[in-house]
């Protein structure tokens, strides 16, 4: 008797304990695969500066629009949606995300679009062992002397927009280059690649100017840069400094012919919404997204502008993408714990209306597809946000630059 009871308690425990590990590998929502019973999510962006159009609120909306869309749970626990504006500030972004791992226990940081608060937002998401997705971040640093395993670059680097603009234009003889640059990491990150592209083709760059972010009057720069004689004067900045110095080039001629062309090597479509076709026709630019690409892209775009009266920007269309993606690899890992779920992003591809067969590297890189544009004419317009004509579709393998050797820790 003692024997049976013995052995029925054995195989009581072994029923409950096998019962218990089989829900957990099968990812059965008992909620206790999920930290702190919720998912949260952060969107860390600019919500009143410079890149606020083209991230700001719109971002916060599209990640909403995702969170939405999947149900608004995940392995049978709420997701829930926090943000805050950096304000374009490396220690409130810092400051911010410390609070958010710490106190309000969020487990993953999307957006940011400030390359200086990204650098000093990854640091603290590697001590805290979170997770941050970088959105309209171009710095190379992010994935090579500054890449974590808990980080990913999910729309551009400063090689891909450097290699698909400036390559295009070199090809067109386009082979003396100036540039104005905004000063800090972004805008030094996306002189150097471009410049580093134009040398190897040959090209000269003759000469550079920097103005402060969020410049209002762009006259001095763009004399300079008219008197350099380069046939490319090209933009190193982005948001509101892009349109008023695109702005200015159209009012000083330049944008409507001539021997000199203005090469933005980040332009979002918010900005071509802001100056109008009228000034802005005729850009080189690159793009990760187009809304009216194909049908998948126009539907979902559409939802987006019923929300937010607009059209989305690249950066806004990654953050619906790379919540969902997120989203996806914490069901399938059947918990939110971060290498796992790391793990997970990485080994997937992404195949959505923003991208198809899109990879994370090692490193951390999303590289996809890039289209090269031009900003149509006013009168090729057919109809509202109708902006783009798409010169060419650029693989990823040509679009990004391999991974640097040794350049990144984690990748090793």
């Amino acid at each position: 008797m003692c024997k049976l009871k013995i052995l029925a308690q054995i195989a009581f425990f072994l029923g409950i304990t096998l019962g218990s590990s089989f829900g957990v590998a099968q990812g059965v929502a008992t909620g206790k695969e999920v930290s702190d019973g919720v998912v949260k999510i952060g969107v860390l962006t600019d919500m009143s500066g410079t890149f606020s159009d083209f991230s700001g609120a719109g971002s916060v909306s599209a990640v909403r629009m995702a969170v939405q869309d999947f149900g608004g749970k995940v392995l049978g626990r709420p997701i829930e949606v926090i943000y805050a504006d950096h304000q374009n500030k490396p220690d409130v972004g810092a400051s911010i995300a410390r609070e958010w791992y710490d106190t309000s226990k969020v487990d993953a940081i999307f957006d940011i679009s400030n390359s200086g608060v990204a650098l000093s937002v990854m640091g603290i998401t590697r001590d805290k062992n979170k997770i941050v997705v970088l959105g309209g971040v171009s710095t190379t640093r992010a994935t090579t002397d500054s890449c974590t395993p808990n980080s990913i670059q999910y729309v551009y680097d400063a090689n891909a927009l450097s290699n698909v603009v400036a390559k295009a234009l070199l090809r067109q003889g386009a082979d003396t280059w100036y540039f104005i640059t905004v000063d800090f990491a972004f805008g030094h990150g996306l002189e150097k690649t471009t410049a580093d592209v134009v040398k190897a083709g040959g090209g000269q760059v003759l000469g550079a100017v920097r103005h402060p972010l969020n410049t209002s009057d762009f006259s001095s720069y763009i004399l300079r840069a008219q008197g350099s004689g380069a046939k490319v004067i090209a933009l190193a900045n982005g948001g509101s400094d892009t349109v008023n110095a695109i702005k200015t080039a159209s009012e000083f001629g330049i944008t409507t012919g001539g021997k000199q062309r203005i090469a933005s090597l980040l332009t979002f479509i918010t900005d071509v919404h802001s100056m109008g076709l009228s000034q802005a026709q005729g850009i080189l630019l690159t793009e990760a997204f187009y809304w009216d690409s194909n049908e998948q892209s126009r539907k979902w775009a559409r939802r987006y502008f019923e929300a937010n009266k607009r059209m989305p920007s690249m950066v806004q269309a990654a953050m619906y993408s790379s919540v969902t993606h997120y989203l996806k690899s914490v069901q399938a890992a059947g918990t939110d714990a971060t290498a796992t779920v790391m793990a997970n992003m990485k080994s997937t591809p992404v195949n959505d209306f923003f991208t198809k067969n899109g990879r994370i590297r090692a490193d951390g890189l999303h590289v996809h597809d890039m289209y090269l544009m031009e900003v149509k004419k006013p009168s090729e317009a057919k109809y509202p946000w109708d902006y783009y004509n798409v010169r060419a579709l650029i693989p990823a393998d040509q679009a990004f630059s391999p991974m640097v050797a040794g350049a990144c820790a984690t990748a090793r």
